[in-house]
């Protein structure tokens, strides 16, 4: 799908101010960025956002950033001085929405808490990400997406019966709180445009988000007392799901649907367990999936995963192989249908990176510019602020912006 230059961004004219840094606060900017807010991002002089630095580097800067910052300014400020503090109050009296995920407290500390700050700007929409929230006895401890997970009941469930938990390979507790929270500024500016342009602050906790998706965790231990325990590659208490073995790897197979069970056992010459009353639904059929995962992999296990997909898609039966990221970047679905773009970093490097959702009709996303160096629009953003060119070079000087 072409998308005309030209076309708006569905926020476009929406200012965000991003004082967060790593992942969930700039997550969610770069969420809103990519649909046309102008976001400036407030990176401390020197060293920037830690993301910087963060796994790969090329040419001395993170490729993950080239992604996560796409769509920003960056101005260097150094928010621990007082020239510093004012500036961004400056920025934020002019801004939509602010972000931040620091440590509840620190922008109390710096005389930048709501009340303040909505003083100068009474329609500011604040997002606040953090470990645990804003409020309750674990406010004021440190966490982390990988914490959020486990206290949030995702760790539990990763892995395998007995075993250690393990991570599901990315910060996804961080991931989930941004979309949350991106949910939230959505959801604030909506209600300031209808309902009287008071705005109000999104109190979003890594765990509270975890917690979002867990599904029947919860009901299910409040009604039966039940404890959801790790299933490892299979979704207890669905059947049959799960991860089985071809000649040549892993293929996963979805066949808990009552017509897709039927389906899915003529595909494999098991007609008798498609036509067993007892296996008709769900509830039947999780008493004795261990029989019918091991009809399903006799089946699999002496086939390619080619073989096997071929078999089942012409059926319509759910399944696929486990992807690698070449797997997905050599796939021509996922480029049919932009989700593999190509960036240009302004180290003049080209690479790839995922494509934007949701996919709008009417308005669609775009990376608009590239990922900034620290402070690249210091000089640009001040100026908008009406600070003269003498006063930007003596904060410089000063190094309260870089």
């Amino acid at each position: 799908m072409e998308i005309p230059a030209l076309t708006p961004g569905a926020l476009q004219g929406l200012r965000v101010v991003e004082m967060g840094q790593l992942i969930a606060g700039p997550f969610a900017a770069k969420t809103l960025g990519d649909f046309g807010a102008d976001v400036i991002k407030i990176e401390p002089p020197g060293t920037g956002d830690p993301l910087r630095n963060w796994r790969m580097l090329q040419d001395g800067t993170s490729v993950w950033w080239q992604v996560q910052s796409r769509n920003k300014r960056s101005i260097a400020l150094d928010l621990r001085s007082s020239e510093g503090q004012d500036i961004a109050r400056q920025l934020i009296a002019r801004a939509d929405v602010l972000i931040e995920n620091f440590r509840p407290g620190t922008l109390e500390g710096w005389g930048m808490d709501y009340e303040a700050l909505s003083k100068d700007n009474p329609g500011l929409v604040m997002l606040r990400i953090s470990g645990y929230g804003q409020t309750g006895p674990y406010r004021d401890l440190p966490g982390f997406g990988a914490i959020g997970e486990a206290m949030g009941g995702l760790r539990h469930l990763t892995g395998e019966s007995g075993r250690v938990p393990v991570r599901c390979g990315i910060s996804i507790g961080d991931s989930l709180a941004a979309l949350h929270g991106t949910i939230g500024v959505l959801m604030a500016i909506y209600h300031r445009k209808v309902n009287g342009g008071k705005g109000q602050v999104i109190d979003m906790a890594l765990n509270e988000a975890v917690l979002n998706v867990m599904e029947s965790l919860i009901p299910e231990y409040s009604a039966f007392g039940a404890v959801r325990e790790p299933g490892g590659s299979a979704l207890p208490g669905i059947a049959p799901s799960n991860a089985y073995r071809c000649t040549d790897g892993i293929v996963l197979i979805a066949g808990n649907g009552d017509s897709i069970f039927k389906r899915l056992m003529q595909v494999i010459g098991r007609e008798d367990l498609g036509n067993d009353p007892a296996l008709a639904n769900n509830a039947g059929r999780v008493i004795r999936v261990q029989q019918i995962d091991s009809a399903i992999e006799a089946w699999t296990c002496s086939r390619t995963v080619a073989q096997v997909l071929q078999a089942l898609g012409a059926s319509s039966v759910p399944a696929g192989r486990v992807y690698t990221a070449k797997d997905i970047v050599e796939d021509p679905h996922y480029r049919e249908r932009d989700m593999i773009l190509q960036q240009t970093t302004r180290d003049g490097h080209t690479i790839e990176v995922p494509g934007i959702i949701p996919k709008l009709s009417e308005t669609p996303g775009r990376i608009r510019v590239s990922a900034p160096g620290l402070g690249d629009d210091t000089d640009a953003v001040l100026g908008e602020l009406e600070f003269s060119a003498e006063t930007i070079a003596r904060l410089r000087q000063k190094k309260v912006v870089a």
